[in-house]
């Protein structure tokens, strides 16, 4: 019996590729980063980022990862000409990835000059409680989204 081949672009793909393919760019990383802990959710503060992110790319990025379940658009009922852009369940089950993404640039590529902006007392403060109580951290980190 034989097998049939994919359809092309429907090759069989390591799970490190298809992650990456779905938000594995600096861009998506930035705007997930943001929003965890951040607390942005509009266009407008995506834009005022430190990063200088440009229009074209955060409107791509922002299509992309809604397009793959990461985050949801939707109006926002306090300014109608508005969205406001949360995670999905999809999104949120990357807060472990993103804090070992801190915790490995941390180590090998710490910032001493760059501001603890991540979240209250990070990155120093952050890995530690992460160390102490990863469950407890990301449990906070998610309720302060809601």
């Amino acid at each position: 019996m034989s097998q049939q081949k994919p359809a092309a672009g429907m090759e069989s793909k390591c799970p490190i590729t298809s992650a990456l393919e779905v938000f594995g760019d600096k861009w998506s990383l930035v705007i997930l980063r943001d929003i965890f802990f951040k607390g942005k959710n509009h266009y407008r503060e995506f834009l005022a980022s430190p990063e200088g992110i440009s229009t074209n790319i955060l409107a791509s990025r922002l299509k992309k990862l809604e397009a793959e379940g990461l985050i949801d658009k939707r109006p926002d009922e306090a300014n109608l000409s508005s969205y406001l852009y949360t995670l999905t369940d999809k999104g949120k089950n990357l807060l472990p990835l993103l804090l070992e993404i801190v915790k490995w640039s941390a180590r090998y590529n710490p910032q001493p000059h760059a501001g603890d902006n991540i979240i209250a007392g990070a990155p120093a403060r952050l890995l530690e409680r992460y160390e102490e109580d990863r469950e407890q951290l990301i449990e906070e980190v998610l309720g302060a989204l809601e």
